[in-house]
């Protein structure tokens, strides 16, 4: 079968770009200790720079899955200036792997790094399954949160912290950063 019987065109402006996103990473940390915390968020400075926003720290009490870091966590996020290309999410989650390993013996942070653009919430994992897409390197995406109807909506396997509620106002502040990062790329 050709490309134009599979329906691709030969035109130029035709063919997909790599999506523009701003790039993210979920952090959760043990609840007051901040050598931990400021540690690892000298790791991220020194492989992506200054943040261009970072939410307060939020308690995290929906599940005891990351007991192995410590008891009691809290969850904080990073956004980065500039839009990035959504396919180097797996590079993003290689880098954050080696920073948590980079922080003790044993593991004392989580990251995980994703991208906010217009319609979603993406967050990269190792860990495959079935709501999973594989991208390479070992490394898988889920669309963790979309926009629908003008608000942040869940699906049936998003993480009971992401699907409370509790980051919403941070996650849409960024994706207003998106819309105008976007909008003056495409002028």
């Amino acid at each position: 079968m050709t490309d134009q019987e599979c329906g691709r065109s030969e035109r130029k402006d035709r063919h997909p770009r790599d999506p523009l996103v701003k790039k993210i990473v979920a952090l959760l940390v043990p609840r007051g200790e901040m050598d931990i915390f400021n540690n690892a968020r000298e790791l991220l400075f020194d492989a992506w720079g200054e943040p261009e926003r970072m939410s307060p720290l939020i308690p995290f009490t929906w599940t005891n899955y990351y007991e192995d870091i410590a008891p009691e966590l809290d969850r904080c996020f990073f956004s980065y200036p500039g839009l990035f290309n959504m396919s180097d999410l797996p590079d993003w989650k290689i880098l954050t792997c080696s920073l948590e390993k980079a922080t003790g013996s044993t593991r004392r942070v989580n990251l995980d790094p994703g991208t906010i653009d217009g319609a979603r919430l993406l967050l990269a994992s190792t860990k495959g399954q079935a709501h999973r897409i594989y991208l390479r390197d070992g490394i898988f995406a889920e669309v963790t949160l979309c926009r629908r109807k003008g608000r942040w909506e869940s699906f049936f396997y998003t993480f009971p912290d992401f699907k409370s509620g509790a980051y919403f106002e941070w996650l849409e502040t960024v994706r207003e950063d998106w819309k105008k990062e976007k909008k003056s790329v495409d002028l």
